[in-house]
C-alpha cells in the first residue's frame, strides 16, 4: 500500500525557513516523479513545485521561485522541500504528492505535472504557520 507522510510544518515568523519532508512507501521511490501541492483557508489547493524521477530536473510556481527549493533522496525514498525567505501568505497545508504513472527513465516531466490529476497518492498534510 502506497503511503506518503509529511513531517516538519510548523510555527515561523516571516523571513524564516523551515524544511519539509515526505516519506514514501509501497511503491518504488525512483519510478515516480513527486510533487508539493498547499492549501490555504478558503482556497483552492495550488500547486508548488514538483522534481522528476531522478531529481535532476524541478519545476515550481512563480510564486515561489528563489525561495523554496525541491529535492529528493531515493536512497532514503524521501522527498524535502526548502522553504525560505516564509511570508504570512505561505501559511496552508502542505501536502506531498506522488504519480499515478511510472515515469523512470524518463527526459520531461508529464505534461500536467502542476495539475492535481497527475498524482494518485497524497499525504495527509502537514501545517505551515507564518506570522507576520
Amino acid at each position: 500500500q502506497v503511503q506518503l507522510v509529511e513531517s516538519g510544518g510548523g510555527l515561523v515568523q516571516a523571513g524564516g525557513s523551515l524544511r519539509l519532508s515526505c516519506a514514501a512507501s509501497g511503491r518504488t521511490f525512483s519510478y515516480y516523479d513527486m510533487a508539493w501541492f498547499r492549501q490555504a483557508p478558503g482556497k483552492e489547493r495550488e500547486f508548488v513545485a514538483a522534481i522528476n524521477w531522478s531529481g535532476g530536473s524541478t519545476q515550481a510556481a512563480d510564486f515561489v521561485k528563489g525561495r523554496f527549493t525541491i529535492s529528493r533522496d531515493n536512497a532514503k525514498n524521501t522527498m524535502y522541500l526548502q522553504m525560505n525567505s516564509l511570508k504570512p501568505e505561505d501559511t496552508a497545508v502542505y501536502y506531498c504528492a506522488q504519480t499515478k504513472v511510472p515515469t523512470y527513465r524518463s527526459t520531461t516531466f508529464i505534461q500536467t505535472y502542476y495539475q492535481e490529476s497527475a498524482y494518485a497518492y497524497w499525504g495527509q498534510g502537514t501545517q505551515v504557520t507564518v506570522s507576520s
